[in-house]
């Protein structure tokens, strides 16, 4: 099982499958940060780390499954000309599942909520677990047909898969503290997984997007709201400055007359 240790090609392979695991969870991190948001602030952490480890379950899960993943390639109907396999449907699935939910994220946060009442709509924690497992065997599967593709030996994807969520977890608590602390990123977040969604829909159906498109948009916009969160924090700064040289300005004057 562990014959690879002495092969430079296995590590290479492996810190390469690392990478990508990483890369392939980002959208399950955001995804858990912004349920795991619905929840208490006592339950947060908590629903963050068994939403991860849920995610690393479903990964093992489907490798060791191997067999029936594959199999999922294989056509089971076909619609107006185009072939749907069980992937295909899985995805399709997942991707209206990611619209409705991300779009309902997003017109709950543009509603008006009243301070005065104690609690604004939280969800229940096990409802928040029951949809982070959902999406988790969405993101699981295209994470796992990308390394069987990429790596011959099982050991090397368990480690894999387990080090990216290693990774992760250690992450997923400032993502989400971050993405709760600036509301614009959270609406930038949930457009994300709008796009996703789409994406999703669309592989399923056979029209292929390049990852790189949608990881490139998805950093470039990330970048220009990261300059546009120190700007307002700029001039807020700078607003607070001057109403503070104003009132002492004011002080003076009235002391002065006096």
């Amino acid at each position: 099982m562990f014959e690879w240790i002495a092969s430079p090609e296995a590590w290479i392979a492996l810190a390469t499958l690392t990478a990508l695991e990483i890369v392939l969870g980002i959208d399950n991190i955001i995804f858990i940060s912004i349920l795991v948001g619905r929840l208490p602030p006592e339950q947060r952490d908590r629903g963050r780390k068994i939403g991860l480890m849920l995610a690393m379950g479903a990964r093992l899960a489907l490798l060791f499954s191997i067999v029936w993943v594959m199999r999922l390639v294989e056509p089971w109907f076909t619609i107006m000309g185009n072939e749907i396999s069980g992937r295909d449907a899985i995805l399709i699935g997942g991707g209206l599942f990611l619209l409705t939910k991300s779009t309902r994220e997003i017109h709950d946060s543009l509603e008006y909520h009243d301070p005065k009442q104690a609690s604004v709509k939280t969800a229940s924690f096990y409802s928040v677990l029951i949809q982070i497992a959902i999406l988790d065997i969405v993101f699981s599967l295209d994470s796992v047909i990308t390394a069987v593709g990429l790596v011959e030996q099982v050991s090397v994807m368990v480690i894999a898969i387990v080090i990216a969520v290693g990774v992760m977890l250690m992450a997923a608590k400032s993502i989400s503290e971050f993405v709760d602390a600036n509301p614009t990123i959270k609406i930038l977040a949930l457009s994300f997984l709008i796009l996703v969604g789409m994406t999703l829909i669309a592989e399923g159906l056979d029209f292929h997007v390049p990852k790189g498109y949608i990881y490139f948009a998805m950093a470039f916009s990330i970048v220009v709201e990261l300059i546009n969160i120190q700007m307002r924090k700029r001039t807020t700064k700078m607003i607070q400055l001057s109403k503070g040289q104003y009132t002492e300005h004011n002080e003076q004057d009235v002391s002065g007359n006096s």
